[in-house]
This record gives C-alpha cells, sequence and structure tokens, in this order.
C-alpha cells in the first residue's frame, strides 16, 4: 500500500512538471483550451434602468451596514488622518474562471469570493475616501480574454451595459458637482475606458474627474487616449488624467497581454499611427522612467491564505520600457498567483499599494486646491 502511494505520488510530481512546462512553452495556447467557453452566448436582457438602486448589486456603497473586502486594511497600517471627501467608482477585475456561461450570473459564489479576494488586493488603495463604490456585473468570463470567438465581444459589451448603469447610479447617488475617481483593475480597466469615451468625454463630468486609473489593461497614448477625451498624467499632482500600468519582470514577455488588447482594440485604419502604450510610474506618479526600490512606500505583500498581507517598503522598483510595460526588475516573491512569462498581472496594484494610496490622495488635494 505505501508503495502504490508514492507512484501516486512520483505520477502526481511528473504530472504537475510537465503541466509547469507545457504552461511555459504554450501558454496562450493551453489557456484558450482551459478557459474559452464551449456553451453557446445567452443574449440576456439589460440590466433594468433602476437596477442599481438595489444595495445588493453593489459589493461596496458608503451606505451598506456591513463591512466588506473593500474597508479591508493591511496588518500594522496606521490610521489615515482625515478620510477624502471624493467618490470613487471602482470596477473589478474578472473573477469568473468557469466555462459554463460567457457571462458570470451575479449569484456564482466562487465569483463572488474571488471578486472580495481581488477587491481588497485592488480597490483598497482608494478606501482612504468612505465614498467607495463597487458594483456587482455580469462580468464576461476569463476565457473571452484568450480567444478569437465573436462571443468574446458579445459577452463583454453585456458585462459593459451593467457597469455603465451602475455607473449612471453613481453619478446620482454623488453631490452634484463633487469630484471623482474611476478605478479598475484588467477587465475592469477595460470597461473603464469605455465609460470615459461614452459618459465622460464632453460633458460636465470632465472638468470633476480627479483622475481615472486603468490598471492592468493596456492604454494607446494615439488612439485611445484621444478617444476617451483625457491625456496621460505627466505630473505628480495633475488632475483630470490617466494613469495606466502593466508589470513583468525584466524578461518578461507581455506579448499575451498585447494579444488580447490588440484582439479588441480591431485593426488600425491604413495610415494611422503606430501603438504607443502608457506607461505610468506608479513609485514616481510620472509619465514613463525609472525609480528605484527606495522609492517604493510599501507593497502590499499576501499571507499564504489570501486573507491578510503586510506591507513591505523598499520591495521593488520600476522602470518603464520603450514598448510601454511596467518592468520590475527580476520579480520578487509575491505568491502563488505570478503568471508564466514573468506576468505580474495579478499583483499590479500589490506591487505598489502604498504609492498608489499615496497618488490618489495627492492628486485629490490638487484637485480640491487647484
Amino acid at each position: 500500500m505505501a508503495r502504490k502511494f508514492l507512484y501516486v505520488i512520483a505520477v502526481l510530481i511528473v504530472l504537475f512538471i510537465a503541466g509547469r512546462l507545457a504552461l511555459a512553452f504554450y501558454p496562450e495556447q493551453l489557456t484558450r483550451l482551459a478557459f474559452t467557453p464551449g456553451a453557446a452566448f445567452e443574449a440576456l436582457p439589460a440590466a433594468p434602468a433602476n437596477a442599481y438602486a438595489d444595495p445588493a448589486r453593489w459589493i461596496a456603497r458608503p451606505d451598506l451596514k456591513q463591512p466588506g473586502p473593500a474597508q479591508w486594511r493591511p496588518q500594522g497600517m496606521a490610521p489615515d488622518k482625515a478620510n477624502l471627501d471624493v467618490s470613487v467608482f471602482f470596477i473589478h477585475p474578472t473573477s469568473y474562471l468557469k466555462r459554463a456561461h460567457w457571462n458570470a450570473p451575479l449569484d456564482d459564489q466562487d465569483a463572488n469570493r474571488i471578486a472580495g479576494m481581488m477587491v481588497r488586493a485592488a480597490a483598497t488603495p482608494f478606501n482612504v475616501s468612505s465614498q467607495l463604490y463597487i458594483p456587482r456585473y455580469r462580468q464576461a468570463t476569463f476565457g473571452a480574454f484568450v480567444t478569437e470567438k465573436p462571443e468574446a465581444r458579445q459577452a463583454l459589451d453585456l458585462a459593459y451595459g451593467d457597469v455603465s448603469a451602475a455607473f449612471d447610479q453613481f453619478i446620482a447617488s454623488i453631490p452634484a458637482g463633487s469630484p471623482f475617481v474611476i478605478a479598475g483593475h484588467s477587465q475592469g480597466s477595460y470597461h473603464l475606458t469605455r465609460l470615459l469615451a461614452d459618459k465622460v468625454k464632453g460633458t460636465p463630468l470632465a472638468g470633476r474627474l480627479v483622475a481615472a486609473y486603468p490598471i492592468g489593461w493596456l492604454v494607446d497614448q494615439t488612439a485611445d487616449l484621444p478617444a476617451m477625451g483625457v491625456p496621460a498624467c505627466a505630473t505628480p499632482d495633475q488632475t483630470g488624467c490617466v494613469i495606466s500600468w502593466l508589470s513583468y519582470t525584466d524578461d518578461g514577455n507581455a506579448a499575451m497581454m498585447i494579444g488580447a488588447y490588440q484582439r479588441f482594440a480591431g485593426k488600425r485604419a491604413a495610415g494611422s499611427a503606430a501603438p504607443s502604450y502608457l506607461c505610468s510610474n506608479p513609485l514616481t506618479g510620472t509619465l514613463g522612467g525609472a525609480a528605484p526600490a527606495s522609492a517604493n512606500l510599501g507593497a502590499m505583500v499576501p499571507d499564504s491564505k489570501l486573507e491578510n498581507g503586510a506591507i513591505k517598503p523598499g520591495l521593488v522598483g520600476a522602470r518603464c520600457d520603450a514598448q510601454g510595460i511596467l518592468r520590475i526588475g527580476a520579480g520578487p516573491e509575491m505568491g502563488p498567483f505570478a503568471l508564466p512569462e514573468g506576468n505580474y498581472h495579478v499583483y499590479d496594484v500589490p506591487l505598489f499599494w502604498a504609492n498608489l494610496r499615496a497618488d490618489f490622495v495627492r492628486r485629490a488635494a490638487a484637485w480640491q486646491t487647484r
């Protein structure tokens, strides 16, 4: 019996090593095979006009009585001096990983549990404001980002309809004329760029925008920024501008993320300028450039259960390369979700948690005193 058990363990080890090797050599092909839904797209009805008046449609909203993941703070963190009087609309990243549907059911327990983890990781730098709004939405499944199937765009359009309805409710809920921030990560940032183009550009809302943070999704400076009607943040205290980055090791390969972006951006018109991807340096609050690890006010390093985390200053530096990708050296030990090919996408925000918090505070103060 003991020998059989050892054989089983040996086989599992071999399979694990083989799987890691296969993923290293064929990451996109295997990811597509594992996560793309085989089911037909379900043309679900749009969210009703008043859907987001319902508190159940929100992960975080100021009037929710029970504290949730958006209120989480790292261990040992000192209290904030004061809450910012700036409302924040945050769109969480993909947390639905299943192949059963192209869009997540709102009551999917696994997707909601993972969304809570991702909110703790990526939205909590903004909880220095008590006016933090995070909607639940029928997000596109992870597989939508790795396939050429037309259902992928349909799934993202459905998800965006929910986000758009939630944003309308957000704007209706905050004081007229008050400043606000739009932030997101990954899929949330994809929807964020559409919101800016559809609902902020050329409207009175543009003058109220403190900053937009579409982190973890590529932003083309030659096409996306003009479409959104807002410039890149060039200085640390600039307002009404955009901050974005994608985190990779120095030898990491960003081709898979660039491919996903280009699939949804579509073909460029003949004669148009080549893409120039925005790389904001989270350690300096400026466009491009490099900063040493000593400029890192604190990465939020999660524990093994992903339930808590500690702030570690000076963990990693940051350098924007010529391609518009943020390079972080050899890559620190952050946990099990560093992806193949040097991709630290899951940790885009945790790597620079304290700097992002400081960036939000600084730009909010600049908007108030302009």
